[in-house]
């Protein structure tokens, strides 16, 4: 990449226009927007200054986000470009552009729109942020109940130039109530003389404008389809929404998710274009919950400073409990979050998640138990280190523990995501650091009233 990057830079800088646009010809609109992610800014804004007005467009679909602003930025003394750029851009990836940009800029560029797309604009910009509405592209092709496929097919000839899509045709009543879709397969296969509405069976799949866009994305999955219609309240056909522009709002809304599994807030724009300010806003609220919940572990210590005072040698086995309650915790969390997404569990699933997750505690806990009593056993007939005569104790003490600790942060591992769900909030706050940090407290506790029942008599 740094190859193509300094070869696309020395044209530039040689002004080599003739050479460079006929590169730029030679290149699909996918692998132009990737040379322009990796240019230098100027530079970047130079090359698409080359690019004709319709592979222009094309490229600025494929662009980031950041990358479709530095580009805009960068045309800002040629109103005339912008207004032309704009106009062409689907409606939904104009309308995804525009919501990334403060309120005032994107209202100056939907002044610069024609009559017509800034009509558009203005109505998807209308419907609630993250709302479906905000995705649809008014850009499809309806047919009427009463035509012959013969009349379909000259109406998509003449109206489908463009579409978004022409796999699938919407059927609409006179009032542009959606009646049915029908796959372009089926119509060029049907009789010419045949009517439309012999063809329909009136089962279809719409989404609604006003729902959240992560019905889309379910649905997307569930019904395989490469575009969907979208109605309002009333079933009329407002526009449609393509695979692509959903598969972006899974991309946002996966990594929103693991932003804050990490223990952080999800961020605006993307890491490289966040302000130092907003970084450190973004994560000190979690990073100090936390810090004030990991006091209550120094607290949890000082509870039983006397039975460390009296057996020190429990006190070097703290970093090993704690480590293996929240670590147990975390992976239990990670399952149950992702199932969750992927709709694989149900809240009522709860009881079915307990039983195996208790299971697979005991399972685990009991595994590591194992390994450590096997570590004490092995240093202290090795001679690597003492720790005393009554070092089976000790060893029990550690092993029984680390099952009761195991199995209890699987359990809260997988119960309080649930629990999230069950009250509205997203299930992906119970970041690892959260459900580890509790586990850390109630670990320590379990740990030293385990090693106060074995070892009491004896070192304490």
């Amino acid at each position: 990449m740094d190859e193509i990057k300094n070869q696309f830079h020395v044209l530039v800088n040689n002004k080599d226009w003739k050479i460079l646009k006929q590169e730029l010809n030679t290149l699909e609109p996918l692998h132009i927007a990737e040379i322009i992610e990796i240019l230098d800014k100027d530079d970047a804004v130079v090359l698409f200054r080359l690019l004709p007005r319709v592979l222009a467009k094309e490229t600025f679909q494929y662009l980031s986000h950041e990358q479709q602003e530095d580009v805009i930025e960068g045309l800002a003394t040629n109103r005339n470009q912008i207004a032309s750029l704009l106009n062409d851009l689907d409606p939904d990836d104009r309308t995804a552009f525009f919501e990334e940009l403060p309120g005032k800029v994107s209202q100056r560029l939907v002044q610069m729109l024609s009559k017509e797309e800034r009509e558009i604009a203005t109505r998807l910009l209308g419907y609630p942020e993250d709302s479906i509405g905000r995705l649809m592209t008014p850009e499809f092709v309806a047919i009427k109940p009463y035509y012959t496929v013969e009349q379909a097919l000259t109406h998509i000839r003449k109206f489908g130039h463009d579409s978004e899509t022409l796999n699938v045709i919407y059927v609409v009543d006179d009032q542009w109530k959606l009646i049915d879709d029908i796959r372009i397969k089926e119509l060029i296969l049907a009789s010419p003389a045949q009517v439309i509405s012999e063809t329909t069976d009136n089962r279809f799949v719409a989404l609604n404008a006003y729902d959240d866009q992560e019905i889309a994305v379910k649905v997307f999955q569930d019904q395989d389809r490469v575009a969907l219609p979208v109605v309002d309240t009333d079933g009329t056909l407002l526009g449609i929404v393509t695979i692509d522009d959903v598969m972006d709002v899974a991309e946002e809304e996966n990594t929103e998710d693991f932003q804050k599994f990490g223990g952080t807030e999800g961020l605006d724009v993307s890491y490289t274009k966040t302000s130092l300010l907003e970084l450190v806003k973004k994560r000190a609220g979690w990073l100090t919950v936390l810090f004030l919940s990991e006091m209550l572990t120094a607290s949890a210590m000082g509870f039983f400073d006397n039975q460390i005072s009296k057996a020190v040698v429990l006190a070097l086995f703290v970093p090993l409990i704690i480590s293996s309650g929240g670590n147990s915790g975390s992976q239990a969390a990670s399952l149950i979050i992702r199932s969750l997404a992927l709709d694989e569990l149900k809240l009522r699933s709860w009881w079915y998640v307990m039983k195996k997750e208790i299971l697979s505690g005991l399972l685990l806990g009991s595994i590591l138990g194992i390994i450590g009593f096997s570590r004490i056993m092995i240093w202290q007939q090795a001679g690597f280190y003492d720790y005393g005569e009554f070092w089976v104790w000790i060893g029990l003490s550690v092993s029984i523990s680390l099952v009761f600790i195991v199995l209890w942060g699987t359990l809260s591992g997988s119960m309080i995501p649930l629990i999230l769900k069950r009250v509205g909030l997203d299930p992906a706050t119970a970041s690892a650091p959260f459900v580890a940090t509790l586990v850390d407290v109630t670990g320590l506790i379990i740990y030293f009233t385990i090693a106060t029942l074995f070892l009491n008599g004896k070192l304490l």
